[in-house]
């Protein structure tokens, strides 16, 4: 029997949908259950085929775990290893060399210096900083937000340099980037399955979040096409087997705001029936494809064309 498990937390909608939704199809030798964590010994794999996770960003023993479900030969979805190294400017700085379009973006030492440092600690790094001259690099209006973790947290927009330091003082030990803001004329999420399925949502994000699914772009057919382009482009150089992609088109060109969500809401409350239903199927689906290629024992994990290519000494895009 090869078992899928999805790993969660609080969530529930889409858990319990992706379960019985592999269930319901009665494939012979597949069956998906919440993942079940007691006793997990080194090198020893707990059973499952596949494990699509929901929670080990907030859950340190769980991201531990799965590493050791990936080494003894679980698929995992999204590759824990992959997710511990990566973060939103990396990302950005990833998409510049890809022929993404990006927001203009740097990044800023932390207000407070992290635990168990010094002023000594600091001893390459600039005092007094060029913040005149990020400052015309980004220009303002500006977005500050965490260079790693989501949800909308600590996410500041700031008019002008005042504005800056004043929100600064408040991220404390939070690495941040500052980020242009692109004036959009539309703006879309877009969930990316299995670097292949793609659905693109209209999205409002100056919503209240409830409402943010409460939108009505009409791309042309065109447009479609050249955001799967590059969403399915993102995923395949960072290797997410499931993630979404924020697209803000300007002037018709779409820029890629945020596109490190390897948890991406799937909740029906938020994202709406429609796009419940397709996230569940796509999902469920794809376990099942990953679950029947599983190989006892193997590496089972997906690897991104930037580490497989780098690896490789091949040339990155």
């Amino acid at each position: 029997m090869k078992k899928i498990g999805i790993l969660h937390g609080k969530e529930r909608s889409f858990p319990t949908a992706f379960v019985e939704r592999i269930n319901s199809k009665n494939i012979a030798g597949i069956m998906a259950e919440p993942v079940r964590i007691d006793k997990v010994k080194q090198g020893v794999n707990n059973g499952y085929a596949v494990i699509v996770d929901r929670i080990s960003q907030d859950v340190p023993h769980y991201r531990a775990y799965l590493k050791n479900e990936a080494i003894t030969g679980t698929a995992v979805i999204n590759n824990p290893f992959w997710w511990s190294a990566d973060d939103k400017f990396f990302n950005n700085c990833l998409a510049t060399k890809i022929n993404v379009p990006v927001p203009k973006t740097v990044i800023l030492p932390s207000k407070e210096r992290p635990d168990d440092t010094s002023d000594a600690s600091f001893s390459n790094l600039a005092y007094p900083m060029d913040w005149e001259g990020m400052f015309n690099y980004i220009g303002f209006p500006a977005y500050m937000k965490p260079f790693a973790g989501g949800g909308w947290k600590n996410v500041y927009k700031l008019n002008n340099a005042a504005d800056f330091f004043d929100k600064h003082a408040e991220t404390g030990q939070l690495v941040m980037l500052l980020q242009e803001e692109i004036v959009f004329e539309e703006y879309y999420r877009c969930y990316c399955i299995g670097r292949k399925h793609v659905r693109i949502m209209s999205y409002e994000p100056r919503n209240p979040h409830h409402l943010r699914y409460v939108a009505d772009f009409q791309p042309s057919a065109e447009k479609l096409q050249m955001m799967t382009d590059i969403v399915l482009r993102i995923n395949n150089y960072l290797g997410y087997d499931f993630n979404t992609v924020e697209l803000a088109l300007r002037d018709g060109v779409p820029y890629a705001i945020d596109f490190c969500n390897p948890a991406p809401d799937a909740d029906l409350a938020s994202v709406g029936q429609e796009n419940f239903d397709w996230v569940v199927e796509a999902a469920a689906s794809y376990a099942i494809e990953r679950a029947l290629e599983h190989k006892e024992g193997e590496d089972n994990l997906t690897w991104g064309e930037y580490v497989k290519r780098s690896a490789n000494k091949q040339p990155l895009y």
